[in-house]
């Protein structure tokens, strides 16, 4: 492994791949990226590494494949390279842009993430020109905006399927292979110059992994763009390997090869790994230096010698030859010549715009959603038949007041309760806002302003026709103002649930738990809302004071029950002794629902609506929260860590 085999591989590699700065740098240095990282090291707290020492380049005009078994590091280097690594982990040595420390501006760069996070209720049209509206600047007309968005989509290879919904659980739509592609046309809209793709054929069949590459491959030739695209690949086709320039070769962390792909079967068969004939190299390589499944794959393979030491031999290989040298040459030639600073303009579109558009593509969502209303609503409109039914002409005896009391009770607790249904469809809206928000499309405010007014007609409507039956059919206090009271206090429930369960969703992103959480933080409110237990006899620490005040059904049963008892008589059972045959309504709350009688139902109205407003707020601060801590805990992290990784990394050298 000395000597002759690294001289011949540094002939067979002449010139590598960017070897020719000069001539590349004059086509591409001005409108390209390149980008270089060395001795690039990542670890976790503790000190544990998971990049280790890693250096290499990209180049404009090419395609970096970035390979190895799972777990080996791939998707760190992407997001670290790309500037997503998590709070819980410390980067170490340099990542140049055009041989600058800069980091990426908006429209510059662009991620496909593995997980296809789209709305599933638009068409591939919709979809894709709903994110160049929001992406775009202002600048651009919507015909252009319309133009580009249906440019991109011609460029991925699905004209065919334009007008078809991209469809998910319940509903059929698009395959995966063409999921992915819509995924991609997002983030190209921009044209970006550099394009992270992570797994972009995780889950595809060979087919259709080779459909989506080759189209990413072909990319550079569309639109004449000197696109740097980097793409972690698990595991792809003959077919697919060769439409790759360079490969990147990890394992546990480890460079075990990078350099053209038409170079890397020499350096394993040097290297006394040869691929077999009719073997596919890529899934040679990564049998070869797997090391989950220990030694003899097969039997006879690699001669017996174990996966550890396997890896160990070719890692030293590389780094102790002359195609390791010549990237260190290259990647100081880079920095040498330098490029110009990526321009950090706005490109994006303005906030009004944004809030428009979230606001449109979020109402034709939840119109096409069947569980985000429209199942709600039949629910609802069963429930209030039958509630209706129960309480049916409740009439103006005295036993009618408690079945007046009860009635709003489950009005303002259980029917609204069921809000929660709700929230599934919501986690999925959400899991669309955390990538485009970590890729730049729009920001917080503008989301959380457009979700709250696409939702105001559907609530209006939940709440106006169940309510409308669950109001005339028992035969509650007469007259149209009090039974717009009525629909306007249910509407402010329903509204406040969601908007509590945004919170829940910013905090607890999986919807199981989520609705746990939900459904428990809810059932605490009710029963110290002041109907199970009257105010007066709470316990005061805790339930009284703070729960009862924060909780939102005190101000709904207070405002319901005003609503209803203020106005009204009813006879007294207790008559004689002087006392009055009737007993009107005010003294029904004062004495037995202990209602607070200092204020009017408006109040109680307006306290809701307040509630709403701080519940809103508070879902736009956490988000926003969340992400400024990210960026401390990773500082932190570096802080704390750096000693401890220093060692890691010394002794592991």
């Amino acid at each position: 492994m000395q000597g002759g085999p690294e001289t011949c591989m540094a002939e067979n590699l002449n010139p590598m791949p960017g070897s020719n700065t000069g001539s590349r740098s004059n086509i591409f240095m001005e409108d390209g990226v390149f980008l270089t990282w060395d001795d690039l090291w990542v670890t976790v707290a503790g000190g544990r590494p998971i990049l280790q020492g890693l250096a290499g380049y990209a180049h404009p005009g090419e395609l970096l494949a970035v390979m190895g078994p799972s777990g080996c590091g791939k998707s760190t280097l992407l997001d670290t390279l790309a500037g997503r690594q998590g709070p819980k982990t410390r980067q170490e040595g340099d990542i140049l842009i055009n041989g600058r420390k800069q980091a990426l501006a908006y429209g510059t760069s662009a991620y496909v993430t593995q997980d296809d996070a789209l709305i599933t209720t638009l068409t591939v049209r919709e979809a894709v020109y709903y994110s160049a509206q929001l992406q775009l600047p202002d600048t651009m007309t919507k015909s252009e905006k319309k133009e580009r968005a249906e440019m991109t989509i011609r460029e991925m290879g699905l004209q065919d399927g334009m007008d078809t919904r991209i469809g998910g659980w319940g509903a059929k739509g698009l395959s995966g292979g063409q999921k992915r592609r819509v995924s991609i046309c997002i983030e190209i809209l921009t044209r970006p110059k550099l394009l992270f793709l992570d797994e972009p054929t995780s889950g595809l069949d060979s087919a259709a992994s080779y459909y989506v590459m080759s189209r990413i491959a072909s990319l550079n030739q569309k639109d004449n763009i000197g696109r740097t695209i980097i793409a972690s690949i698990h595991q792809p086709s003959a077919e697919v390997f060769q439409l790759f320039t360079n490969l990147y070769l990890l394992s546990a962390g480890k460079t075990v090869y990078f350099g053209p792909v038409s170079a890397a079967k020499e350096f394993f068969a040097l290297n006394g790994f040869p691929c077999p004939s009719f073997q596919n190299p890529s899934d040679h390589f990564l049998k070869t230096i797997n090391k989950d499944f220990g030694k003899d794959i097969e039997l006879g393979f690699a001669n017996g010698i174990p996966t550890e030491e396997v890896i160990d031999i070719l890692v030293k290989s590389y780094k102790s030859s002359d195609i390791y040298q010549m990237v260190q040459k290259e990647i100081a030639q880079i920095c040498k010549q330098g490029g110009g600073a990526l321009q950090r303009s706005k490109r994006r579109s303005g906030f009004f715009t944004q809030c428009h558009v979230l606001t449109s593509r979020s109402f034709i969502n939840m119109s096409r959603d069947l569980g985000y209303y429209w199942l709600r609503l039949g629910i609802y409109i069963s429930l209030s038949i039958v509630l209706g039914s129960v309480f049916s002409h409740v009439g103006m005896d005295n036993g009618s007041i408690q079945a007046r009391g009860s009635l709003l009770m489950f009005v303002a607790s259980f029917l609204t309760f069921m809000a929660i249904g709700g929230f599934p469809s919501f986690v999925e809206e959400m899991k669309v806002f955390e990538r485009e928000r970590l890729n730049g499309h729009y920001g917080v405010t503008p989301f959380v302003i457009g979700n709250t007014l696409s939702s105001l007609p559907f609530l209006a409507m939940v709440a106006l026709i169940p309510g409308s039956i669950t109001y005339f059919l028992p035969g509650l206090h007469h007259g149209y103002q009090h039974f717009l009271f009525f629909v306007i206090i249910l509407f402010a429930c329903m509204m406040l649930v969601e908007s509590l369960m945004m919170i829940v969703a910013s905090v607890v992103p999986n919807f199981l738990m989520g609705i746990i959480v939900g459904a428990g933080i809810q059932g605490l409110m009710i029963l110290v809302g002041g109907f199970f237990r009257l105010p007066s006899d709470l316990p005061k620490p805790v339930f009284k004071f703070p729960l009862y005040y924060i909780a939102f059904h005190k101000y709904a049963y207070q405002g319901l029950f005003k609503n209803e008892f203020v106005g009204l008589t009813f006879p007294n059972v207790q008559a004689g002794n002087g006392s009055s045959a009737t007993v009107t309504g005010e003294e029904i709350l004062k004495q037995t629902w202990r209602i607070e009688m200092a204020y009017s139902k408006w109040v109680d109205l307006a306290i809701l609506f307040a509630m709403i407003v701080l519940y809103r707020v508070l879902f736009l601060i956490i988000i926003k929260t969340t992400e400024k801590e990210k960026a401390v805990i990773g500082k932190f992290m570096s802080a704390t860590c750096k000693d401890k990784a220093q060692v890691s990394r010394g002794e592991r050298r």
